[in-house]
């Protein structure tokens, strides 16, 4: 394993991992520039002879890091491809790339054959345009101003007359067609276009078509419980998509992809797989299925840290806001920089989440905003010394999946949770 690169910046860094023309729809895309600097060409974060993923790698500044291994998520990518032979795989890559870093992520999952890219909203998009990407991209949310997004060419949805008139329009101001997908509920109650509603929207699209404004190129529609597997709703809301389908096929909608399945579907539901799946979490190793993802699919991030600080007290002494931790004996005591502002929930507190030293500690006393601490008793550690909340359990380390599953949440909601002050560093070749 090479660490290529350190990024604070928002959406994974302006510089990219492959030259700007790179941004196909292939495996053969390198992940790092031809001289193999990475992010402006600093010195590496660990030696070249640096050990693999068992929590031996030496740790460089800063001192609190998200270490981001791009090779898993092409690995990951790779595996789900052949996992749905016959469907496009859209790479979802909203929300920073689920917290990984969104152009890092989005060049990996190219690379491992995503021929689609997924954003929640605009900015998104364009960010991803910016930094070179030309693969095709979809923003999944109806919100936002879309000339400027038309104008790169990017995919963007309507699941109201409303929102199909704007994007109307907001060509015309872009002197292109848009490319338009339109969204059917089919039982989320959330985004798309009712049963009821779903004629006048495609009535409304085609009309638009026809004045030269856009192209209704997709057709798609989300599950609510794909990741409770024989949820009696997941075949009603397959059976609701293919009438909505067949009815804007009726009307005249010639759609280039219909698309339902996210990663649970995609991956328990076979005949969901129509021509495009979306995999958001399981790009990056996780998945909201119980149980979390399966094994052939390696979690990317390891969030890790050097502790600040390490002193003895004695027994009775208060630790952290509230005293809701009392030592009962001379002890060591650890802090850790990472707090609930960097994606560390309050709740964790007393709950064994943390390795170090080859085995895992509970938090000691309340998560603070910005440290929490670990009780060591007579361990002899020190200053310096490496601590990991998650990573991919290879050394017995948490996952992201136990961090979700001990907190009454998802592993979706660990992964993204994490700070933008926690340094994101990329790795390649581990998969």
């Amino acid at each position: 394993m090479s660490i290529i690169g350190t990024d604070r910046a928002g959406y994974g860094g302006a510089t990219p991992l492959v030259p700007p023309d790179g941004a196909g729809h292939g495996g053969a895309t390198p992940l790092v520039p031809p001289d193999g600097a990475g992010h402006g060409g600093a010195t590496p974060l660990v030696p070249p002879d640096g050990a693999g993923h068992g929590g031996t790698t030496p740790l460089a500044p800063p001192d609190r890091q998200a270490c981001v291994d791009l090779g898993a998520i092409t690995g990951n990518v790779a595996a789900l491809c052949e996992r749905v032979r016959g469907s496009q795989v859209m790479a979802v890559v909203k929300a920073n790339g689920y917290g990984h870093g969104m152009i890092p992520a989005a060049r990996a999952a190219l690379a491992g054959g995503a021929s689609w890219l997924g954003t929640a909203d605009l900015a998104e998009a364009l960010a991803l345009r910016a930094a070179g990407i030309t693969a095709p991209v979809l923003c999944l949310m109806a919100i936002g101003e879309p000339a400027d997004a038309i104008r790169a060419g990017i995919d963007v949805t309507a699941a109201s007359v409303a929102v199909v008139t704007r994007v109307a329009q907001a060509a015309a101001r872009a002197g292109v067609p848009a490319r338009l997908h339109l969204k059917a509920d089919t039982g989320l109650s959330r985004g798309g276009a009712t049963r009821a509603d779903w004629p006048a929207v495609v009535e409304a699209a085609l009309a638009a078509q026809a004045a030269g404004r856009l192209r209704v190129v997709g057709l798609w529609s989300h599950f609510a419980c794909a990741d409770l597997p024989g949820h009696p709703s997941i075949a009603d809301q397959l059976a609701a998509f293919a009438d909505a389908v067949a009815g804007a096929e009726t009307a005249g909608v010639r759609p280039e992809v219909t698309h339902i399945a996210n990663t649970a579907a995609a991956l328990t539901v076979p005949e969901s797989r129509r021509d495009l799946v979306r995999f958001g979490g399981a790009l990056y190793g996780i998945s909201t299925l119980p149980g979390g993802a399966p094994s052939w699919l390696r979690p990317a991030m390891t969030v890790r840290a050097r502790l600040a600080l390490v002193k003895r007290v004695p027994p009775g002494s208060g630790v952290s806001y509230g005293h809701r931790y009392v030592t009962e004996r001379e002890t060591t005591l650890g802090l850790v920089p990472l707090g609930y502002a960097d994606g560390v929930p309050r709740a964790a507190a007393g709950l064994p989440l943390v390795s170090a030293r080859g085995r895992r500690w509970p938090i000691a006393g309340t998560v603070c905003m910005d440290q929490f601490v670990i009780d060591f008793g007579d361990e002899p550690v020190a200053a310096g010394e490496e601590v990991v909340l998650f990573g991919p359990g290879d050394a017995g380390e948490p996952t992201a999946q136990e961090w979700g599953e001990a907190l009454g949440t998802i592993s979706y909601e660990i992964v993204t949770g994490i700070g933008a002050r926690v340094s994101r560093t990329y790795s390649v070749g581990s998969s």
